[in-house]
């Protein structure tokens, strides 16, 4: 099973890459996904809503990225997290 990591975005910017809804569809689909703790706050949704729909929530964007096979963000990453991504994945 693939797993796909969403981690928060930089400062500014509210929109995160996955709603609760989205992340229902992928996990329909056979994928695991991990959302780091807080990803979705911006655009005001919650952890809950993120687990209710089948997201695992982790502690940290590097719980995130280390096992993600593909990478979900809305601006380009930065190059901490970059490092935190297993060779391979897909951004």
């Amino acid at each position: 099973m693939a797993v796909i990591g969403v981690v928060s975005e930089q400062a500014g910017e509210a929109r995160v890459a996955l709603s609760p809804e989205t992340v229902k569809k992928f996990v329909g689909l056979g994928f695991q996904v991990k959302v780091a703790a807080g990803a979705g706050a911006g655009s005001h949704f919650s952890d809950a809503a993120f687990r209710e729909n089948g997201a695992e929530i982790v502690p940290s964007a590097a719980a995130a990225l280390e096992s993600a096979d593909i990478v979900l963000k809305v601006g380009r990453p930065t190059t901490e997290e970059l490092g935190m991504m297993k060779s391979g994945a897909m951004l």
